[in-house]
């Protein structure tokens, strides 16, 4: 099977793959700005055709109450996935400027693997609860605690990472027996439709359970959130489009969970290795050229090691040379798009303008002359009121920032809009639960620890969004909690 050819990305409508109403956009590879070729663009009456099929299925099929049967069509999926793994590589790198060595982690095969972990919930989890007697009123009732399935779930994601948010997604939502509307992000609508085609030909799924509509038009997400229909939105984005999410969920109070943006603290504390620490952290941001709202982008270190610490940094992200993502040693590829580019440079431009320093990068690469690159770039001389220490920028931009101190790097790390994610380095075990236990965010890493895993939940506090995603937390995202009584 062939899913990387121009023009044939297709809609996936009430199990049936089909043109979309409103014609075709055109998709673009970001490394080298030439068109891909086409994706379907959706129009109301797909997005309605969607909707009703979803409902639909969860309405009047089993597929919500037979944990086995889904736990099978879960695998199924991922057998198939894998199968076509060359294939969806070829489409991620094209389509998203995915580095290579990403696709064998988070942009591919890691997200494709942890469909295995969702469908062992299905077959796992404790649906039923008994409660025991109890003689409320004095009745004597028996009760039983039952989770069930929340319905239709509008499912919104962006170009990122779009398997990996695609299937956090997905996955945990269909082992818990709802129905989805999925739609992607307009830049990346192959990496979407690729798989839509996948569950048509080569799953049991049945008709109207997974639904995938691609569109050019931003109206299509927001008909989908304000929908009577749909009992759920699952939103991954930024938090301007949260905020829009939440208002028109609201008219209907449908159930929102929302992954939004970061600016998240990597701390040095004064007895760690700076130069280590400060060359982890950048390196992590240079990797896919920054384009992750976990990244830590505000470098927080002891003032009497800052320079030490710029130095570090700066011999990391200066070795640091964007380009080809087909190579196999390119970790910081392109941006997603012009759009994406300009916005970064925008920002550079303001951190100039309010003083800052700009150690390495600052600009487009000279040697490439195509492609939406970036250089991997480092900004000294700025506090935490800065705009690029308060903003998300989603590029290679680092910002760092002297402290005075444990508890002075504390206020820092919690003075922002965001809770997202963190990191913090040192030796002290004391010191560092005394740190992380008073930083206010949804994940951390301490001395570079990995919190992304298929079983641990992710997400934020604050403006970084509500809920979370993956593990059994993400999983009972998708549930509605039932309890019935019965007297005797």
């Amino acid at each position: 099977m062939s899913l990387l050819t121009a023009d044939s990305s297709q809609l996936l409508i009430g199990g049936e793959l089909r043109p979309g109403g409103g014609g075709t956009f055109e998709t673009v590879n970001p490394a080298t700005e030439e068109v891909l070729g086409h994706a379907a663009d959706a129009d109301s009456a797909d997005l309605d055709a969607a909707i009703g099929a979803a409902r639909t299925a969860f309405d009047d099929t089993d597929w919500s109450r037979d944990h086995a049967f889904r736990a099978h069509c879960l695998r199924q999926l991922r057998t198939a996935l894998q199968a076509n793994a060359e294939a969806l590589r070829e489409i991620t790198i094209a389509e998203v400027g995915a580095p290579l060595m990403l696709t064998r982690g988070p942009q591919l095969e890691g997200p494709v693997d942890d469909l295995e972990y969702a469908a062992g919930l299905a077959e796992s989890y404790a649906w039923e609860t008994d409660l025991g007697t109890a003689s409320p009123m004095g009745i004597k009732s028996s009760r039983v605690l039952r989770r069930e399935a929340i319905g239709v779930v509008g499912a919104i994601t962006p170009w990122n990472f779009p398997h990996q948010i695609n299937f956090a997604k997905l996955g945990p939502a269909l082992a818990a027996g709802n129905t989805v509307v999925l739609k992607p992000a307009p830049d990346t609508p192959w990496c979407a439709t690729s798989v839509g085609a996948i569950i048509a030909e080569y799953t049991d799924i049945p008709p109207g359970v997974v639904n995938i509509i691609t569109s050019s038009a931003h109206e299509i997400g927001s008909a989908l959130t304000s929908d009577p229909r749909v009992d759920m939105i699952s939103f991954t984005g930024s938090t301007a489009t949260g905020r829009a999410v939440m208002t028109n969920a609201a008219a209907t109070l449908k159930k929102t969970f929302l992954e939004l943006g970061g600016k998240s603290a990597f701390v040095i504390l004064d007895d760690a290795d700076i130069a280590a620490a400060a060359g982890f952290a950048a390196f992590s941001v240079c990797v896919h050229a920054g384009q992750g709202c976990a990244l830590t982008t505000r470098l927080l270190v002891p003032r009497a090691s800052y320079e030490q610490a710029i130095e570090a940094a700066a011999a990391t992200m200066g070795g640091i040379r964007p380009g080809d993502p087909t190579k196999p040693g390119t970790i910081c590829g392109p941006l997603i798009s012009s759009a994406q580019r300009a916005r970064v440079e925008h920002y550079l431009s303001l951190a100039r303008a309010e003083g800052g320093r700009i150690v390495v990068g600052g600009g487009r690469p000279a040697a490439l002359d195509r492609g939406f690159f970036i250089e991997p770039t480092l900004i000294a001389d700025l506090d935490n009121g800065s705009t690029v220490a308060r903003e998300e920028i989603f590029g290679p931009v680092l910002v760092v920032i002297p402290h005075d101190g444990d508890d002075d790097a504390i206020r820092i790390a919690n003075d922002s809009p965001y809770g997202l994610s963190g990191s913090v380095w040192g030796t002290d075990p004391a010191r560092i639960d005394h740190v992380t236990s008073r930083i206010r965010t949804g994940t951390l890493g301490v001395n570079g620890g990995i919190w992304y895993s298929a079983d641990a939940p992710f997400g934020g506090y604050k403006q970084s969004g509500n809920g979370r995603e993956m593990g059994v937390a993400g999983f009972e995202e998708y549930l509605e909690t039932k309890l019935i009584a019965t007297a005797g």
